[in-house]
Order: C-alpha cells, then sequence, then structure tokens
C-alpha cells in the first residue's frame, strides 16, 4: 500500500507540470498569431507598383510585306494634332487634388425627477410614530410617513473634426488600352529620391479624348475610376509614424 501511494504522488507533479506547459504554449501561439494578424493591418505599407510602361506588349499588328509603302498602324499624320490616341502613347496629368471635410456634432440632454408624499391625516391628526434605532434617520421619535425624493442628470457631448489634402503637381503617364469608345486607360508612376528619402506617386485611370488640352494635357480632375496614390519612406517618413508595436495596443487592447 505505501509503495502504491508513493507511486501516485510521484507521477501528479509531473502530469501537473506537463499540463501548466502545455497551456502556457497555447497562450504564446495565440498571442503570436494575434500580433501577426495585426501587423499585417497595419497601414503605411508600400503601394504595389504598376507594370512598366516598358513591360507592355506591342499591340500594333506585325508589318506587312506586300511591297506597299503605307502600313496600317505605322505612320505618322501629318495634319493631326500630337495628343494621345494609341496604345504606348504618352499624356501628362496635371495634378490639382484638393479636398476639405469638416464634421461638427453637439448633444445635450437633461432629465430631473422630483417624488413628494406628503404625511397622511387620519381623524383630524398627522400620523406619528417611532422609529426603531437601527434605521439611520436624525430624530428616531415622532416620525411621520411624508417622504421627498428629487434627482436630476445633466450630460453634454460635442465634437469636431476637419481634414484638408491637397495635392499638386504633374506626372506623365502612358496609354496601355484603348476602349471601344475612344476612352483611353493610362497609368504611370513617378520615383524620386531625394535626400534622406523616397517618394513614390502611383496614378492610373481613364481618361476622355475630348478632355485633352492641345498641349497634351488633362487635369486630374477629369480623370475617371482615378487612382492616385502618395507614399514616402525615409527618415522623415519614419519619425512621424507611429510604432507598431503603439498601434497594435491603440487598436487592439486599448478599450478607452
Amino acid at each position: 500500500m505505501t509503495t502504491f501511494f508513493r507511486g501516485r504522488g510521484a507521477g501528479a507533479a509531473p502530469a501537473a507540470r506537463v499540463r501548466a506547459v502545455r497551456a502556457l504554449r497555447t497562450a504564446l501561439l495565440i498571442a503570436a498569431a494575434a500580433l501577426a494578424s495585426a501587423c499585417a493591418s497595419f497601414p503605411g505599407s508600400r503601394p504595389a507598383p504598376y507594370p512598366a510602361a516598358m513591360d507592355l506588349p506591342d499591340t500594333r499588328p506585325p508589318p506587312q510585306d506586300n511591297g506597299a509603302i503605307y502600313q496600317a498602324h505605322y505612320s505618322t499624320d501629318l495634319f493631326s494634332d500630337t495628343k494621345a490616341h494609341r496604345v504606348g502613347d504618352l499624356l501628362t496629368i496635371v495634378l490639382e487634388e484638393k479636398t476639405q471635410a469638416s464634421k461638427s456634432a453637439s448633444t445635450t440632454a437633461k432629465k430631473k425627477d422630483s417624488v413628494s408624499i406628503t404625511n397622511p391625516v387620519l381623524f383630524g391628526s398627522p400620523v406619528q410614530f417611532n422609529a426603531p434605532g437601527i434605521l439611520p434617520l436624525a430624530s428616531n421619535r415622532s416620525n411621520g410617513l411624508g417622504n421627498s425624493l428629487d434627482s436630476s442628470q445633466d450630460f453634454g457631448g460635442s465634437g469636431d473634426t476637419s481634414q484638408s489634402n491637397s495635392l499638386t503637381g504633374n506626372i506623365t503617364v502612358v496609354v496601355t488600352r484603348v476602349l471601344s469608345n475612344g476612352t483611353l486607360v493610362v497609368q504611370g508612376s513617378k520615383h524620386l529620391t531625394l535626400n534622406q528619402g523616397d517618394e513614390v506617386i502611383h496614378i492610373r485611370g481613364l481618361v476622355r479624348p475630348e478632355d485633352i488640352q492641345q498641349d497634351n494635357t488633362v487635369v486630374s480632375t477629369r480623370v475617371g475610376d482615378a487612382q492616385i496614390s502618395y507614399s514616402g519612406t525615409g527618415v522623415v517618413a519614419d519619425a512621424s509614424r507611429m510604432g507598431w508595436l503603439s498601434r497594435f495596443f491603440m487598436s487592439v487592447f486599448w478599450p478607452f
């Protein structure tokens, strides 16, 4: 009997340790998965570049060896303007993006309650009695049934938000496709390396030939389904961005 109880006690301690190790391992895996998912969702990543115009396939038909001087899609118009209208043509987009938004909200709520009960009168005399000493009263003698209750609530809240953005400049894009109605599909990017930082601008959208000016430019506000992104990397961008651990706690664990 002694040997049986010794073996049972010796095995209980390792089993408890194994369960504790398994629980700790599960908690660490859950925390690592949550951290990885939160880090993956943080903003500020650099957008993926568009395909380079030099890598686009040539949509012109192969030249015909029929002895003719004129070849379709290989000619140069002498009496037309130089506006972009074919795949591979260049077009300058004048960036004039300005947005401004503001919002204001105010809420006020008040509530006041008042209840009063007078002491009843029986046979011409007010009711009076002596209360037990256990009640928290100022006086336990000559008490009546009259009661009163007052309560008030007051809430006030207000909020204001304002945001404005501006993007100006020029970027030259390439025509990647011509739709059946003549609308041009354009896209392009510009990469700048200035001092200790990189600036990247991507733009993609639809342009009507009627909106193209004589100098082969179009205002960005005339670009349909526009996708414009401006991002930067470097010392200045890193200094103005919150750390990944601070963003994680602010977005996941901070309830206030």
